[in-house]
This record gives C-alpha cells, structure tokens and sequence, in this order.
C-alpha cells in the first residue's frame, strides 16, 4: 500500500484552469506510473489521462485531449493533472492513481479518494 495525496479541485466557470496535484509517498518515484480517472453523478468512472513512469509517455482520453496536460517531477514525488478551457460536462470526481512500473494508461493499484471539480457555464 502506498499513500497518495491529491491535491486541487474547486468550483470554477466555463474556460477556466484548474491543476491538480497527486504526491506519492514512496522511495523511489520513477518507478510508478500515474494516471487520473473522473466519475460524475450517475456516470461510469472515464479514464482521463496517464503518464507512463519510463518515459514520460502521456495519454488521454479523447474527450480531454488538447485542453488537459499531466506532468510530473521524479524529485518531488509528484504528478499534475493541467486542466484548461474546462467544460461544464468536466465537472466531476477526479481520482488519482499509480500504478508500479504502470505505463500511461495502466495498470494501476492504488488510488485517491478524489476531488470535486465543478465547471458551471
């Protein structure tokens, strides 16, 4: 079991930014694999977005591409979910996972409890 901490979220308005933060607590940060999940009220839970631990690969959901980016720093033990021009239908949960030796999409085993975004128009 690892701790994951997630940091961000809020309540913002059509076309704002957002950025949230996952810290890990563990030894050796460039061995995990980090990725971020959404549900909303009634829907199933979407992948968003990944970052593969050995290269930095990125992957998205179509829905996000273009307007969310993910990021991490190896020496702070941390990944960032950049989410700009959000959307009303952005409004979520968002749910931070990691995954040892996970690529960008997987697969992961531990998770966040998550963070309210709420985009309104």
């Amino acid at each position: 079991q690892i701790l994951l901490v997630e940091l961000g979220g809020g309540s913002v308005q059509t076309g704002d930014s957002l950025r949230l933060s996952c810290a890990a607590a563990v030894r050796d940060f460039t061995g995990y694999g980090m990725g971020w999940f959404r549900q909303a009220p009634g829907k199933e839970r979407e992948f968003v977005g990944g970052i593969g631990y050995k290269d930095n690969a990125t992957v998205f959901a179509d829905s996000v591409k273009g307007r969310f980016t993910i990021s991490r720093d190896n020496t702070r033990n941390t990944a960032w979910l950049q989410m700009n021009s959000l959307k009303p239908e952005d409004t979520a949960v968002y749910v931070c996972a990691a995954g040892l030796f996970a690529g960008p999409t997987g697969q992961y085993a531990w998770y966040t409890q998550g963070t309210q975004v709420t985009v309104s128009s």
